[in-house]
């Protein structure tokens, strides 16, 4: 790895300490609950462009997740090369016939009704981003020496979700597409076969006017996603 000189264990105290009272980390977690209620999966983009840095502030924080062994496995591609959109949408929609065409199977596409999505993506065109999540299956120090990385679709879930809320953070709002294969984006991204690509964040401003399906807002109650158990 990139600190393959540093791997020894040495502590240092906590840089950052946040210390919330009771009240306190209650009000805040209400909060950012509510804001996150706020993050809409949406697929009417605004071309309107979005800058650089804010793109690279948001992937910023993405590689602050925490990871396996600290391998840190993931690598983003921030696109937003009009041609190079247009090529991840042909291609996509290449491999999304093939879904629709019965690949899918009918279960699987029963369930994608309520949400509508189709064939055809033209949010990969209109999206003034588009980021390519990699998960590197392993790495490669800088001397050549292929090293294993440890719990890697876990760190790299974990990185995403990160990704996401900031982006939201942003003002920004995402799709996540993920067309199957998706081996295609390593040739189009010019990343290593080491590395897989997992999924598309289209990003932007949303249209005026934009839509989101009406099941989207149906979420499951806290009572069925959380257990506690209290001594």
């Amino acid at each position: 790895m990139y600190f393959k000189d540093k791997v020894s264990y040495q502590p240092v105290p906590l840089p950052d300490w946040v210390a919330l009272g009771d009240a306190e980390a209650l009000k805040a977690a209400e909060a950012f609950r509510d804001y996150m209620k706020k993050r809409h999966t949406v697929r009417d983009f605004s071309p309107e462009p979005v800058p650089d840095e804010v793109i690279a502030a948001c992937v910023a924080a993405a590689g602050t997740a925490p990871s396996g062994a600290n391998h840190q496995p993931w690598h983003f591609v921030a696109i937003s090369d009009a041609a190079m959109k247009a090529e991840i949408r042909a291609a996509a929609e290449k491999e999304e016939e093939n879904f629709y065409a019965g690949g899918a199977g009918e279960e699987w596409l029963k369930a994608l009704e309520p949400i509508g999505t189709g064939v055809y993506k033209p949010h990969l065109d209109i999206a003034p981003w588009l980021i390519v999540v990699f998960a590197q299956r392993y790495g490669v120090t800088h001397d050549g020496e292929r090293y294993k990385n440890y719990y890697v679709p876990e760190s790299v879930g974990i990185a995403t979700g990160f990704l996401i809320a900031a982006l939201h953070h942003a003002g920004l709002s995402t799709l996540t597409h993920t067309p199957n294969p998706m081996k295609f984006l390593n040739g189009l991204c010019d990343r290593p076969d080491s590395e897989k690509p997992v999924m598309i964040i289209a990003v932007g401003r949303a249209a005026a006017g934009a839509t989101v399906p009406a099941v989207a807002k149906i979420k499951k109650p806290l009572s069925q996603i959380l257990t506690v158990r209290k001594g």
